[in-house]
């Protein structure tokens, strides 16, 4: 488990780290200039040499800072998790350093992030899209992509003419979708307002 002088320790040789308050496992705002040299310190001095996940938040529109990445490390020697929480400055063109130089796991989740919300990882080997097409001009995950999707043409354009389809929006489902912050987690999951309907039976007026 990581302990008090860890973090103390920690926190004194990155004087711009700061801890946040988590129940769950010690996390560290670190900021885009410093991510790198941390992620090398703890990997190389701290043993934590597990990447177990890099995702990205989207705070929302109004939001001072909108996009945030978020890496999760694991240590078997102190068998604990580290959560590090970092911001992008840029709210129109989000960027963040790579890390799969020091991760080499952290390419695919980083692909998936670019994907999936638009943040772009500087000095990324391979940054392309790894689930939507190139050219899809959309990010999925972000708070603006309605939760029905959005009706878009096939990008291969000898298909569409000969099948005459699109990509069609997802049905709601009796949407739109709410999660109560009561209860437990099970309990509080997104579910439709409105479950009275399906694709097969029409939504009532």
């Amino acid at each position: 488990m990581i302990d008090l002088d860890f973090t103390e320790s920690l926190l004194k040789h990155f004087t711009h780290v700061t801890k946040r308050h988590h129940d769950d496992c010690l996390t560290l705002d670190c900021g885009e200039s410093d991510v790198n040299k941390l992620f090398l310190h703890l990997r190389d001095e701290e043993t934590f040499d597990l990447l177990v996940d890099l995702t990205a938040i989207d705070h929302g529109e109004t939001a001072e800072f909108r996009f945030s990445v978020v890496s999760h490390l694991y240590s078997r020697i102190h068998r604990d998790y580290l959560r590090i929480h970092s911001i992008c400055e840029d709210n129109e063109s989000p960027k963040f350093p790579s890390v799969s130089s020091i991760f080499p796991a952290a390419n695919w989740h980083e692909r998936e992030a670019f994907d999936m919300f638009g943040i772009h990882f500087s000095d990324h080997p391979n940054l392309k899209r790894i689930l939507m097409w190139d050219e899809y001009p959309y990010y999925p995950l972000r708070k603006d992509f309605p939760l029905a999707g959005i009706e878009t043409p096939l990008p291969a354009a000898d298909v569409a003419e000969v099948t005459n389809a699109s990509v069609d929006p997802a049905p709601m489902m009796g949407g739109p979708f709410v999660a109560s912050s009561d209860g437990t987690m099970s309990e509080s999951e997104p579910r439709a307002k409105d479950e009275s309907w399906t694709e097969e039976s029409e939504k009532p007026s």
